[in-house]
């Protein structure tokens, strides 16, 4: 099935173009719908019109530079994946999908994951970095 690059790449242009002074406000736990776009081979890529999926905010640089985990609502098991539940229920964490992005992305906030679960999140990607993966 072929890809609509094409599509995606009118989108990504739209976001790119927001201006500065119209960045969102988010915080580190909380989960929120993300143009994440088309990606290549087993990256996720976002649905819909706006290319969106669910993310969790696993790091914030600044207010316009953050680190996100993709989620997914397909059970999922394996040291990449981790269950979290937020305020619309369950999702799984692909842990192995960091990622690197504009809060120009952000589109809608989801809710929040409670700290004991974001300290799971943590310590399973401190195993990525480490270079071993946590079990």
């Amino acid at each position: 099935m072929a890809k609509a690059f094409d599509a995606w790449n009118i989108v990504k242009k739209r976001i790119d173009s927001k201006n500065i002074g119209t960045e969102v406000f988010f915080h580190e736990r909380e989960v929120w719908w993300c143009s994440v776009g088309l990606n290549i081979g087993v990256e996720s890529d976002g649905k819909n019109a706006h290319f969106e999926r669910p993310v969790l905010i696993f790091r914030k640089f600044n207010g316009h530079m953050l680190w996100v985990v993709p989620l997914t609502s397909k059970q999922h098991e394996g040291v990449h994946f981790y269950r979290i539940s937020h305020d619309r229920g369950a999702s799984f964490a692909c842990l192995s999908q960091l990622k690197t992005i504009s809060s120009k992305r952000l589109l809608r906030k989801i809710g929040m994951i409670a700290e004991n679960e974001f300290d799971h999140v943590r310590v399973r990607i401190a195993g990525y970095i480490k270079n071993r993966a946590p079990r």
